[in-house]
């Protein structure tokens, strides 16, 4: 049962990092719907869904990460550093676009948070290699936020 806790938490904290920057960006589907799009662009529902699903991979891989480290008996290491940086700038990029719709500043913010989500995938997969390949889709989809954030930059 204990490991199921720090599952549990970890979920938990990476959700509540996504809500946080959902609830301090209210009306972004609003924002994002008036806004030029480029070609592939999903509906603004679509969002939410999706960032919600990979909050919840984020959260399992930490926890994975932290039990392994734990069962080393370690209470912390750089796979977590870089995760709690992943999560800072991935906050932040949702401020940058949505508040304050500076779509250049934020695709550039994107492209350092992808590096930031190469490194981790590599730290984490030498904690455990499922750790690391569970982040994956949040990679891909990071990719394509680019080019849809790079498609409103030159649109808008």
């Amino acid at each position: 049962m204990k490991k199921y806790k720090s599952y549990i938490i970890s979920v938990l904290i990476a959700l509540a990092v996504g809500g946080l920057s959902a609830l301090l960006t209210q009306g972004s589907n609003n924002i994002y719907e008036t806004l030029n799009q480029p070609p592939l662009s999903p509906p603004a529902w679509l969002f939410p869904v999706v960032w919600s699903i990979l909050f919840v991979l984020m959260g399992i891989s930490s926890a994975g990460v932290w039990e392994s480290l734990k069962d080393k008996g370690q209470t912390w290491s750089s796979a977590l550093t870089v995760y709690a940086i992943n999560l800072g700038m991935n906050f932040l990029w949702s401020i940058v676009f949505f508040n304050l719709q500076a779509f250049f500043f934020a695709f550039v913010w994107l492209i350092l948070l992808i590096g930031v989500i190469i490194k981790m995938i590599s730290d984490f997969r030498k904690e455990r290699l499922w750790t690391g390949n569970l982040q994956i889709p949040y990679l891909l989809w990071c990719i394509f936020a680019l080019y849809l954030n790079f498609g409103i930059y030159v649109l808008n």
